[in-house]
């Protein structure tokens, strides 16, 4: 059975391959500000989309989207703002998506995608 971090990994790489076929471009993966991380910035059009990618084996403990809460919600928009800062970006608007994956060492059972998450 894979590790915490490379099912994470696994998951990171499986949200990347389903948003670039949704016709988005992949402007960072793994982006970083001090101690906080943005698993993805993607853009959709005149869009801006941060997105948070959760991978669960199971759903024994709830679906992965269910594990982010309040505060991590508020790191990615705290680092979001510094990630528009830094690039000198000023996009027509911004979202923030969740990229659920629940995984088995086959592959993917299921992923879902919530735009406009927070």
């Amino acid at each position: 059975m894979a590790s915490h971090h490379e099912l994470g990994k696994k998951g990171e790489q499986l949200a990347v391959s389903f948003l670039r076929q949704k016709q988005y471009e992949i402007l960072h993966c793994n982006w970083t500000w001090g101690r906080r991380e943005i698993d993805i910035v993607a853009r959709q059009q005149d869009t801006i989309v941060f997105v948070e990618v959760k991978t669960r084996s199971s759903q024994s403990f709830g679906m992965p989207e269910e594990a982010v809460h309040h505060r991590k919600a508020e790191h990615l928009l705290l680092a979001a703002d510094r990630y528009l800062e830094q690039y000198d970006l000023q996009p027509s608007a911004i979202r923030f998506d969740i990229i659920s994956i629940t995984a088995t060492a086959a592959g993917p059972q299921e992923i879902l995608h919530l735009e406009d998450a927070f």
